[in-house]
């Protein structure tokens, strides 16, 4: 990019836009493919066990929502990583940088102890879904093996968020692709067996067991590269694991837990969505776990854009280029909203066909098709507020995020929802009654979320422009006046 300053022509507002389209693109499209490979582990799932069993189906549905629960809270703690990383990266602090992913191994390693007890016990999961005892049986096998597995995606995490942070997003793209590579024969295996070899036929307990084994060798295999890639030297990553230390810990779990617990309001109001779907009976919540399994794939799109743009905007903070920040964020909103517009319309187009790809049982599909009426403005909505989520956590401003989306996703979501599903108060049309009541709650809350902090965010970067533009100023007169 020319610098106008360093005696170059400044380049036009449409150069400028291409330039960063092209370094978001850059960085975007390995996180998007990445995360396809990581919900390839609940398509691969759901898909395997949509065939197999309506039971089974169920249970996976509480049993994921329990885990993501659990999961999605803790690793936006330790994802604190990414934004004062990417800050110290473009700062060239690279030695401080390393020893943040060094703190981030042993908060992931913390944090995982609380994490996995949830998950041996979770009786308050099965309480609110009010599961059978036949699903409650295979929800408990299957959060067992889960349990396991959550160390070693967390610690996954902290060498996600740091290579991230890093603009290496490559490194970690294909060691979830290798993970997804060994989960998909597993879970065929274990789910519906193998007699050949005396294998029992597992059901959703095979996908549990299917991800503990895939979990624990991406977190292995991330170990070796860190020791192994001579690209990490300057990070001086190569020396014992630093013993753990106040003043990074304190500062990764002062961004981390608003930003853990925001992911766990929006998480929990869509897990509990299937949770309270879950009493309606089994073929809604059928119907909501192939809907939420889509929306979720589509989601890996702003998802990936907004991350890369987030990672920019850190590093050039990082960089003391407070313009730039503010110009990326932008030109990031704009492809994100252009993106998740034309990706929502061909989904709503192709949602008969798409929905027969998971299952064969017309209720099944009668009622995610239902649901997926929503989709277009779902993907938008959702879109919005993540890319303004993301860059607003590169400003490392995260406690906004956490009470609107309080207000936004258990207020009008997950309460709105539940109005409407069971129409508490009488007011709720026919056709918004049921699992569809939850989605019209839950896009309205999306919707809320995503335009208040856009335009938070918006009047943040101006602010934070004048600021830096009174400050650029001011510095040359004091320097002709220093009395």
């Amino acid at each position: 990019m020319t610098n106008p300053q360093a005696g170059g022509a400044a380049p036009s507002g449409a150069a400028l836009w291409r330039d960063d389209a092209r370094q978001i693109a850059a960085l975007a499209w390995p996180v998007l493919i990445g995360q396809l490979a990581v919900l390839g582990f609940s398509t691969v799932d759901t898909v395997l066990v949509g065939r197999t069993s309506a039971t089974d189906l169920a249970a996976l549905a509480v049993g994921s929502a329990a885990y993501i629960t659990v999961f999605i809270g803790l690793m936006g703690v330790v994802l604190a990583i990414g934004p004062i990383v990417g800050q110290l990266y473009g700062a060239r602090r690279l030695a401080e940088a390393g020893h943040q992913l060094h703190q981030s191994v042993w908060l992931a390693l913390g944090l995982s102890v609380i994490g996995s007890a949830l998950l041996v016990f979770p009786a308050p999961f099965l309480a609110m879904s009010r599961a059978t005892p036949e699903v409650a049986e295979k929800i408990r096998a299957y959060l067992l093996a889960l349990a396991f597995a959550l160390p070693a995606s967390l610690l996954f995490t902290a060498y996600r968020g740091f290579n991230n942070a890093v603009s290496r997003p490559k490194a970690v793209m294909a060691l979830q692709l290798a993970g997804l590579g060994l989960k998909v024969p597993l879970s065929a295996a274990l789910v519906s067996g193998v007699p050949a070899l005396g294998l029992p036929a597992l059901g959703v307990t095979g996908c549990g067991v299917s991800t503990l084994v895939a979990m624990w060798a991406q977190a292995i295999a991330a170990y070796v590269v860190l020791r192994n890639d001579r690209f990490y030297d300057r990070f001086a990553l190569r020396g014992p694991l630093d013993r753990p230390r106040r003043e990074p810990l304190a500062a990764l779990l002062r961004l981390g837990v608003p930003m853990g617990l925001t992911i766990l309001i929006e998480v929990t109001g869509f897990a509990f969505m299937a949770i309270f779907i879950a009493r309606l009976g089994t073929t809604p919540v059928a119907g909501h776990q192939i809907a939420v399994n889509l929306v979720s794939m589509m989601f890996m799109m702003p998802m990936a854009l907004a991350n890369a743009t987030s990672t920019l905007v850190a590093q050039r903070l990082g960089a003391a280029g407070v313009g730039d920040a503010r110009r990326l964020g932008l030109h990031g909103l704009q492809i994100t909203l252009a993106m998740a517009a034309l990706l929502g319309a061909l989904v709503y187009l192709a949602r008969a066909p798409i929905v027969r790809l998971y299952t064969a049982d017309a209720a099944v599909a009668s009622v995610a098709l239902t649901l997926l009426s929503w989709v277009t403005l779902f993907h938008l909505s959702d879109a919005l507020q993540t890319l303004a989520q993301f860059v607003l956590r590169a400003w490392r401003i995260t406690v906004v995020s956490l009470v609107v989306f309080a207000l936004s996703m258990w207020g009008l979501g997950l309460g709105g929802g539940y109005v409407l599903a069971f129409d508490a108060w009488g007011i709720a049309p026919p056709s918004w009654r049921g699992a569809t009541g939850f989605w019209v709650a839950s896009t309205g809350g999306l919707l809320s979320a995503g335009l208040v902090l856009t335009a938070f965010l918006l009047w943040m970067q101006r602010q934070r422009a004048r600021e830096a533009h009174a400050v650029g100023t001011a510095a040359p007169q004091r320097a002709a006046n220093p009395g």
